[in-house]
């Protein structure tokens, strides 16, 4: 059987064109996907750095329907709606002992390391399946990685209640933690961007405050870091109070190098500083993912309000490219896949 996808043969080799379809082995499933979000490290892996290897299909924010299953004890799975938490841990190494999956010393991922979403029909691991009401939409499903990422920031940030929060950046997952943020307690939560192109966003989004790098004269009690950049770095330790918190997330462009004053503030201000990568899951058990998805059953989160673009499956190529380009704002570009049936 066949099946049409996204293939990376090489750097700035992207082709959508006939793939086979996945196999499927013992304890895994084939996921039918039916929304994928494009994220902004597929840009740099897509027409910058690449995959592990070639041929890849990328994508890892993915939802869909249970199309097959190897065993027949997960049978009852078929036709579930899933998300699906793109981390595939070795289970063996000591940080997965200890159930901190998202640190594995030995992980694979779906849409990197292996085929990933941005195809009609993907593989995965039926441990990684979450399965999911219809109170939750195929696009909501397909947010729940960075909503989780999100999360997993917040937490990371132990907000108290009445805290002031600043996350410095506007991606979608920037809008996400800043929901997160709210959501835990803070009183006043500020979304810092370079300028006024992302402030309609801000405005679809309650309580949440916009203001652009040159106007953030004040210091707030928690700082969020999420670009990855030297100047949005050292504005996030200039903008964090004295004995506060700032919880760096970004992935880096290049080569992170802080000026000496900048450091000197580390130091003088007394910071608690904190890195944060991906998010935690254990299937069936409380994890980031689990409050996610009990957050968007409830609607106390507005992810669909961070979708500024959609395009249909054979058009995903114009969705990369407006975020590559900046052809203009954006904030989560979602795909459309099995929708002509």
């Amino acid at each position: 059987m066949k099946m049409k996808g996204y293939s990376l043969h090489a750097v700035n080799n992207l082709c959508y064109e006939k793939l086979e379809y996945p196999k499927c082995e013992s304890g895994w499933c084939v996921v039918k996907v039916k929304a994928a979000g494009i994220c902004s490290s597929d840009i740099p892996r897509v027409y910058m750095k690449g995959t592990y290897h070639f041929p890849t299909v990328p994508g890892h924010e993915f939802s869909g329907v249970v199309d097959k299953v190897a065993d027949k004890g997960n049978e009852y799975l078929v036709g579930k709606k899933v998300g699906i938490f793109p981390l595939i841990p070795c289970r063996k190494c000591e940080q997965c002992q200890n159930g901190h999956y998202e640190m594995c010393a030995n992980y694979d991922y779906v849409g990197s390391r292996r085929d990933g979403g941005f195809a009609e029909y993907v593989a995965v691991p039926v441990w990684n399946l979450i399965e999911l009401s219809d109170e939750i939409s195929f696009e909501e499903a397909a947010m729940m990685e960075p909503l989780a990422v999100a999360l997993h920031a917040m937490k990371k940030a132990d907000i108290k209640n009445n805290d002031t929060v600043a996350i410095i950046g506007t991606g979608m997952i920037a809008f996400a933690a800043a929901q997160w943020a709210r959501k835990l307690g803070a009183t006043k939560v500020v979304v810092v961007g370079r300028s006024e192109s992302k402030r309609k966003i801000a405005n679809n989004i309650p309580e949440i405050e916009y203001i652009t790098f040159k106007d953030c004269e004040k210091e707030f009690d928690v700082v969020l870091e999420a670009v990855g950049s030297n100047s949005a770095i050292d504005k996030a330790i200039n903008t964090v109070k004295a004995g506060g918190r700032l919880v760096l997330m970004g992935n880096p462009e290049g080569e992170i190098d802080l000026k000496q004053n900048t450091y000197w503030r580390i130091l003088r201000k007394q910071l608690h500083i904190t890195g944060t990568w991906n998010s935690s899951y254990e299937k069936n058990r409380d994890c980031d993912w689990s409050e996610v998805k009990k957050a968007l059953e409830r609607h106390e989160i507005k992810a669909s309000a961070l979708i500024s673009h959609f395009y249909n499956q054979d058009a995903l190529k114009f969705g990369m490219e407006l975020m590559h380009k900046h052809r203009e704002p954006y904030c989560k570009v979602m795909t459309l896949w099995n929708r002509g049936e």
